[in-house]
């Protein structure tokens, strides 16, 4: 496998197509760069280089003069056209790695404004985004897309626990050596402390930070104790909660928050989920080697099927969400893909032999919430498999089949 198409390729072509540019956010790694070289743009300006991001640091403006000129030297390259051959469309124009700059987002928004011209911005940091309290996000002018670690329908992987030991970033997929995979993938977690921390100055002492950056890891997929952490690490509770904010904003974890409303179950969990984005990465994060015990397989397997269900509800533009249920005196779903108007319950096992038993807390709450019509246990069995009327075991491969009609183009 020399290269590998993305399923968000379509969604792109189709915004611009419309005449709307793009805010394309990711973590490091993901494929961004690679993907939008693809696209036939009239320009390509990457803020990664030095000298180019200090010249627009000390003049954005400058942005606003060399994008209309581009766009008068494409007009009458048009004008000259046979009239059977004019699009009629603005010139594309893609800024990659964009947080390195951010008052040049104000640039861009009167570009857009006076419609002199397309853009696809990309953008590996929400933090950096953010940090500015004024910062531009340019709502309503930019559609926001999310590039994930590849998915299932996008490099079916055969062996499903390279795939819980390694992730699914794009060079770590399309690397066969185990050794070199490793090697890469503990470069990434020492490039995300030393730019994206130490670089940033985001955290006065990064020597907690880098504890808390292991125990996270460690911790991904479990409601979150705060309170623990704080205790391990020795740092306060506060600062546990900023930590997971820098995780977040830097699109490292995916925080994923419970369900709460119920009309007869009173002690549901109120705390959070957080996910590694990558499991790889995670790996690498908590210190892990290459070993799991199979209980720990069981875990590294669920929060699989949870980073599937986030990244199918960030193809769909967020028009889904995933949360998790757990009533805290026993009964708990892994998953549930919270649609508009109904939910989708999902129970992760490590098996290919479900049993009816395993169905029980997925009953549960298919009684509590109306909304909810059908549940899923997602494992290794070969085949679909009805377990009662109102729950299937199906494969971890047709998990992305749950989205199938969901959701109204």
């Amino acid at each position: 496998m020399d290269s590998i198409f993305r399923l968000l390729t379509a969604q792109i072509n189709h915004f611009l197509q419309k005449g709307k540019s793009i805010l394309l956010l990711g973590p490091r790694q993901t494929g961004k760069t690679t993907l939008i070289r693809q696209l036939p743009a009239e320009w390509y300006l990457s803020l990664i280089q030095p000298r180019v991001r200090q010249r627009y640091e000390r003049d954005p403006s400058l942005l606003a003069d060399e994008v209309t000129a581009l766009a008068q030297k494409h007009q009458l390259a048009q004008t000259q056209k046979d009239s059977v051959q004019k699009t009629g469309r603005l010139p594309l124009v893609i800024i990659d790695e964009v947080q390195k700059v951010p008052p040049i987002m104000d640039v861009v928004q009167g570009l857009i404004d006076d419609r002199v011209a397309q853009f696809i911005l990309t953008g590996s940091s929400a933090r950096k985004l953010k940090r500015d309290k004024q910062i531009n996000l340019l709502p309503g002018r930019v559609i926001p897309l999310f590039l994930d670690p590849l998915m299932l329908n996008e490099y079916a992987p055969t062996h499903l626990e390279n795939s819980l030991l390694y992730g699914a970033l794009p060079e770590i997929v399309l690397t066969p050596d185990a050794h070199d995979k490793e090697q890469l993938l503990a470069a990434y977690v020492s490039l995300y402390l030393e730019e994206e921390i130490r670089a940033e100055a985001t955290v006065r002492n990064l020597a907690p930070f880098s504890r808390f950056l292991e125990l996270s890891a460690s911790e991904s997929g479990y409601i979150v104790n705060r309170q623990r952490l704080s205790q391990q690490i020795g740092v306060a509770d506060s600062t546990i909660a900023s930590y997971y904010q820098i995780l977040e904003d830097g699109l490292m974890v995916e925080r994923i928050d419970p369900l709460t409303e119920s009309k007869t179950r009173q002690r549901l969990s109120k705390s959070a989920k957080y996910l590694f984005f990558d499991l790889g990465v995670r790996r690498l994060a908590a210190g892990e080697g290459l070993a799991p015990t199979p209980k720990h397989l069981g875990h590294l397997f669920e929060q699989f099927v949870g980073l599937e269900c986030v990244r199918l509800c960030h193809l769909h533009q967020g028009r889904a969400k995933v949360r998790y249920w757990r009533d805290l005196n026993g009964p708990e779903v892994d998953w549930v893909i919270k649609f508009a108007d109904h939910y989708i319950p999902i129970e992760v096992k490590w098996t290919d032999a479900p049993k009816v038993k395993d169905a029980h807390h997925l009953t549960l709450f298919l009684n509590e919430y109306e909304q909810a019509k059908k549940g899923y246990i997602v494992c290794q069995t070969p085949n679909r498999m009805q377990l009662t009327d109102q729950v299937d075991a199906i494969p971890w491969q047709d998990l992305p089949s749950l989205f199938d009609g969901q959701l109204n183009e």
